[in-house]
């Protein structure tokens, strides 16, 4: 099986459907976020605290690399600003199947609405601000996202088995 990467902004699903598809796939499943944080014995909002944001997405960028000589048969689920780099958007694809979860600005605040511990959103208070600093975020991001997904599934209308309905029978099929 090649590598299945999962792409898309915070909130889309990605953590939830790798772990539920990598069960069903019996697949390792790798989130780089928290292969990051166990690296770097640290959560990413100190990163970002401490070394700032650049520093984080160079650690984003650092694991890609070194994942490239890995074995495949890995489901990935990346953070949301890793496909930002051209670099990492290369990387993605060469490691193996991109998948975007594409969800809209409204269920992604949704979500997210009481979850504090998203670095760029730490600072909206309010359900409006965070729907507008994701949409904000999803017009710069969208592209990089598309660019690099081989398969995009909108996941706004869809519960987690759902998604992973639709991405098994994508790969399979």
């Amino acid at each position: 099986m090649k590598n299945i990467i999962l792409v898309g902004y915070m909130g889309s699903g990605k953590s939830s459907v790798a772990r539920l598809l990598g069960d069903r796939l019996n697949a390792f499943v790798l989130d780089t976020d928290e292969k990051i944080e166990r690296d770097a014995d640290m959560k990413i909002s100190r990163i970002f605290e401490e070394f700032g944001e650049e520093r984080f997405r160079d650690m984003e960028t650092e694991l890609l690399r070194s994942m490239k000589d890995e074995n495949a048969g890995f489901l990935i689920s990346t953070g949301g600003g890793m496909p930002m780099r051209p670099e990492n958007r290369k990387l993605l694809k060469e490691l193996g199947t991109v998948i975007y979860l594409k969800a809209s600005p409204e269920v992604i605040a949704r979500r997210l609405e009481h979850d504090t511990t998203r670095p760029l959103l730490a600072d909206a208070k309010l359900l409006s601000e965070k729907e507008e600093r994701i949409g904000a975020m999803l017009k710069l991001r969208n592209g990089a996202y598309t660019e690099c997904a081989d398969i995009v599934i909108d996941t706004d209308d869809l519960s987690v088995e759902e998604i992973v309905s639709v991405i098994f029978q994508k790969i399979r099929g």
